[in-house]
């Protein structure tokens, strides 16, 4: 209980309870969190709460995109599907990113083909002609023969 936000969660609902005897002072000095910061705290719940609310919204936008044709996409291209929607929604590539993280929805990373790595192996193209043929001597003896 490190955060701030929790440590007012938890004055709130100390606050909240109907045998409570401490006041809110002495709630946020045991704390060792500022009044001010409370009541800052308590008026943006509602802030919080819309933006929440507008996340979610967004997020099923986001998902339709996801799911569409049948397979799964990466923020790029959930950005481009948005893009085509009848009316285009258009989102930053960040909050796009951040939303799936909040809402732990990720895409699947292509496996490399396994076959594509065998013929670069067995490419036989890429072996140079032998133009010395062991013979390493100096430059007059090459050009003699």
């Amino acid at each position: 209980m490190n955060r701030p936000s929790e440590k007012f969660e938890l004055i709130y609902e100390i606050a909240q309870d109907p045998e409570n005897t401490f006041s809110i002072k002495q709630l946020c000095e045991l704390n060792h969190v500022s009044r001010s910061g409370y009541y800052s705290w308590i008026h943006s719940l509602e802030a919080k709460a819309a933006k929440e609310a507008q996340d979610r919204a967004d997020f099923d936008l986001i998902l339709q995109a996801f799911l569409e044709h049948g397979r799964k996409k990466g923020a790029r291209q959930i950005y481009m599907v948005l893009q085509h929607m009848e009316p285009p929604v258009t989102f930053n590539l960040k909050k796009i990113r951040r939303l799936c993280r909040k809402y732990g929805l990720e895409c699947p990373i292509r496996k490399a083909n396994p076959y594509r790595r065998m013929a670069k192996a067995m490419r036989t193209d890429s072996v140079s002609d032998n133009l010395v043929e062991r013979r390493f001597g100096t430059m007059s003896s090459l050009r003699t023969t």
